[in-house]
């Protein structure tokens, strides 16, 4: 294996070590553990020394130091940091190598940057809820897209099928499907809705007559924090309820591509991914379900949030082995 490709197997393993402490900063309420960005209370690690905790204090009073949760956020920051610059020694390989830049470095080096500026803002703008869903979604698209990467240095694992590409507008509707999911899930997540509704299937009695959508999808600028949320209790029951329903959506649409894509599919490699497609899908179902049913544990949410990413990289990976079957390069 050459080094390219074993930096870059070491990148896709460090984004997913980063997506999972970045679910469980924010499911721990460590988002503004450090209130400014880049540093913590104005120091380049956590303050414990008697005299720095002092001056933490008064350059932001309102907001009292919690070791714990400063510390998660900052070794979030520490690893994030780290995988910039691991998709930036990525981008100079393959600046050197081809001489000159190719489509898939550029937008992974682009990507990683706009991420740290949704970071900076997550916190600087007291977690609004547009600004985590983007930065939630974002980090899933470079997951998913260094995935890519790794697939093009594998010539092995290229698809010949042919056959195949009558699937293509199933798999992008999967793939649609899913995104939206998880953008809905991460718009509950940020809006602090996982428990606005703990019974099943769908919410406690009376609910279809509180709906809110207006208020759900309202942005709700103005406020200077929005940590706990600021939406009505019929607001956040409406997000719930919305990703409840899309879930089953989910559930039926991605289920039948997995299965189309593993009766078609004649390859070992083809099948094994419809196979791990359906397997997912079905761990994070699995997995919503005990969110609801055992009030959101933090393990098994984090679990979901990481779970979510996979299912997205997955079908990233099958569209694009569909759709490009010669395995020409980005």
């Amino acid at each position: 294996m050459t080094l390219q490709k074993k930096l870059i197997t070491f990148t896709l393993c460090w984004t997913m070590l980063v997506i999972i402490l970045g679910a469980y900063t924010r499911l721990t309420d460590a988002g503004l553990g450090c209130p400014d960005w880049p540093g913590c209370y104005g120091f380049l690690k956590v303050p414990h020394k008697a005299e720095k905790m002092e001056l933490a204090a008064a350059r932001f009073p309102e907001r009292p130091l919690e070791h714990h949760k400063a510390w998660n956020e900052m070794i979030h920051r520490y690893l994030a940091g780290t995988l910039g610059l691991l998709i930036g020694a990525l981008f100079i390989i393959s600046w050197r190598q081809k001489k000159g830049l190719t489509a898939l470095p550029s937008a992974l080096l682009a990507i990683v940057v706009f991420q740290a500026t949704l970071g900076a803002w997550t916190v600087t703008m007291g977690l609004l809820p547009i600004i985590v869903l983007a930065h939630l979604l974002f980090g899933f698209i470079l997951f998913s897209l260094l995935a890519l990467y790794w697939l093009q240095h594998q010539p092995a694992l290229r698809n010949t099928e042919f056959q195949l590409q009558s699937l293509k507008p199933l798999a992008l509707l999967a793939l649609a499907v899913v995104v939206l999911q998880i953008a809905l899930g991460g718009w509950t997540a940020a809006n602090y809705a996982a428990l606005a509704c703990i019974d099943l299937p769908l919410c406690e009695a009376g609910w279809s007559s509180r709906l809110a959508f207006a208020e759900a999808f309202d942005l709700h600028l103005g406020h200077d924090d929005y940590e706990y949320g600021v939406m009505s209790q019929d607001a956040r029951a409406t997000i719930h309820v919305l990703h409840r329903l899309g879930a089953v959506v989910t559930l039926s649409i991605v289920a039948w591509f997995s299965w189309r894509l593993y009766r078609l599919a004649e390859t070992a490699l083809m099948q094994r991914l419809a196979q791990a497609i359906g397997l997912v899908l079905l761990l994070q179902f699995v997995l919503g379900l005990l969110n609801i049913v055992l009030h959101l544990p933090l393990a098994n949410a984090v679990a979901h949030n990481f779970v979510g990413a996979n299912l997205m990289m997955l079908l990233v990976v099958t569209y694009y082995q569909i759709s490009r079957p010669q395995g020409r390069e980005v």
